[in-house]
């Protein structure tokens, strides 16, 4: 990406796996990640408004610590039956939300936050990737849960990891669901 590495991006996130993806294009950039906490309830808005708002809290957060080049703000979260699934509290929690995953579909919803510092403009969007889980078993899941994985992932599981034994398929991009839609950043990027 010739024409991005001459722009300072900043990523507003601690999350390991948002910074290998924006490696693995051959992007440059810097982490400062945002002091955001997601505690609030957001029940009366959609997954995409959720996601996006997220997102912009953190970039706005790192936002204001730079005077120049783009931040890089990201959100995402797992949609399954109108509710909200984000990272489990608990290893009890994961098998929860595992077993409600299994042999069904839900949606993974990415919002993602660009604020170009020099110009003030902010742009937000959410993509939604479906995924459908094969039927899974008990002893399984519990195994899963014994490895540490699904802690700190929103839905309980990475699907760029042992997780990727439980989907069947997705419709989407694959990026989205492991925490950042590549192909419609870099697009939104070189529009930015």
């Amino acid at each position: 990406m010739p024409i991005l590495n001459n722009t300072r991006l900043i990523l507003a996130s601690a999350s390991p796996r948002r910074a290998a993806l924006l490696s693995q294009i051959g992007l440059t950039f810097e982490v400062y990640p945002s002091e955001i906490q997601e505690t609030e309830q957001h029940q009366d808005m959609s997954p995409e408004s959720v996601t996006q708002k997220l997102a912009s809290l953190k970039a706005r957060d790192v936002a204001e610590r730079y005077t120049d080049g783009i931040v890089i703000g990201a959100d995402t979260l797992v949609s399954f039956e109108n509710e909200l699934l984000g990272k489990p509290n608990n290893d009890k929690h994961a098998m929860k939300m595992l077993s409600r995953l299994s042999g069904k579909c839900h949606d993974v919803v990415t919002g993602v936050s660009l604020i170009n510092l020099k110009k003030g403009q902010e742009k937000n969007w959410a993509e939604v990737t479906k995924v459908y889980f094969r039927q899974l078993q008990k002893a399984e899941i519990g195994n899963y849960i014994k490895s540490g994985e699904p802690s700190d992932k929103a839905g309980a599981y990475g699907i760029q990891e042992r997780g990727a034994a439980f989907v069947k398929r997705i419709e989407g991009c694959y990026f989205n669901v492991v925490g950042l839609p590549l192909a419609s950043l870099v697009e939104q990027l070189m529009d930015f």
